[in-house]
């Protein structure tokens, strides 16, 4: 209960709110029992990526869920401008101070942008997984792929369910 109390206490004093977000790329913000946040609007697979689909663009990321298991994230590698990717196939590598993951693209396309801050400060990803610690821009080759992915509620309930299996 006292988690629970420093966990709202915490997104009072920063201004987060469970129905809004201020920012041109979250939707409404919420925080699951695990108290990793997990964002409404968004698909997410079973690897811990998240997708924001907005027209012809899908910007894809690391969950927070992820990023908090990984720890401390010191090294991205991440693929060039206008190569593909393919649904559930490795895009990129993640280096914490724990170990180095894989990256997997939960959609396939074209990558149109790729996150060049994250050469420079890859602790964004621990900081912004879903604002600034972005990774890629894709241009969906199948955007029926995107259909197969877990919503918030679905998202938070698989992290549940995983946390306490170990």
């Amino acid at each position: 209960m006292a988690l629970r109390m420093w966990a709202s206490s915490t997104a009072n004093a920063l201004k987060l709110s469970s129905s809004t977000s201020k920012s041109h790329l979250l939707p409404a913000f919420s925080i699951s029992r695990c108290f990793s946040s997990v964002l409404e609007g968004l698909k997410y697979a079973t690897s811990h990526e998240w997708v924001k689909h907005d027209g012809s663009v899908a910007t894809i990321g690391i969950t927070d869920h992820a990023q908090d298991h990984l720890g401390e994230v010191v090294f991205v590698e991440l693929p060039e401008e206008k190569s593909s990717v393919s649904k559930e196939k490795n895009f990129g590598a993640v280096e914490s101070v724990k170990a180095t993951s894989e990256i997997l693209s939960p959609i396939s396309g074209e990558v149109i942008e790729v996150n060049t801050k994250l050469t420079d400060s890859p602790g964004l990803i621990n900081s912004s997984p879903y604002e600034d610690g972005w990774m890629i821009k894709v241009k969906p080759s199948n955007p029926a792929e995107l259909e197969t992915l877990m919503g918030s509620k679905e998202y938070t309930k698989f992290c549940e369910e995983e946390d306490a299996a170990h």
